[in-house]
């Protein structure tokens, strides 16, 4: 059985973007660089919404991002991607699928085949997988930032998300990664 994880950094006060979808307040210094650059390496296929993906696909094919981060930028545009999207017409990016409908339905025989998967960005994907109990790990980048206005990253979920700390880390930037995983009914 393949594995779901999400993949998100946020502020203090929740947030995983902050108005017209900002998130240079991300800080990107050299160790967690270093972490993306071993996550892009997975061999894990990305999950994205339409406009977590729009973003993602203008950044990452383009010389600026190889430059600044070549290996995550290797390994994001090497990487089997799915976008998740009833209006998106068609991908450019390398190695990319959309899929219009059956979201839950996909993500569940790609899991049983199993693929794992990592949901990067893209809250209201992560909110529908969550209420469906298919996210199988949260690792999530806390900045020691507070925005006065921003989306939650579970915004959404139709009922309470009880987690179990696994795991942390901590950065000299300050960032915190905590892991977590869906508590056991």
């Amino acid at each position: 059985m393949g594995k779901l994880s999400v993949f998100n950094f946020v502020t203090l006060n929740g947030f995983y973007k902050g108005p017209n979808n900002d998130v240079s307040w991300h800080r990107h210094g050299g160790e967690e660089s270093s972490f993306a650059e071993e996550g892009a390496q997975s061999g894990s296929v990305l999950l994205f919404g339409r406009v977590t993906y729009e973003m993602m696909a203008a950044w990452w094919p383009t010389p600026e991002a190889i430059k600044a981060m070549p290996g995550v930028a290797e390994g994001m545009n090497k990487s089997e991607k799915i976008v998740f999207s009833t209006t998106l017409k068609k991908a450019t990016w390398s190695n990319t699928t959309i899929v219009k409908d059956n979201m839950v339905e996909t993500i569940t025989k790609m899991k049983e085949a199993g693929k794992d998967l990592t949901i990067l960005g893209s809250g209201s994907i992560v909110s529908q997988l969550a209420d469906a109990g298919l996210i199988d790990e949260y690792l999530i980048m806390l900045d020691p930032v507070a925005l006065g206005q921003g989306t939650p990253i579970f915004h959404g979920i139709s009922q309470p998300l009880h987690l179990d700390l696994i795991g942390t880390r901590a950065f000299k930037s300050g960032v915190l990664l905590l892991t977590y995983r869906p508590l056991k009914k």
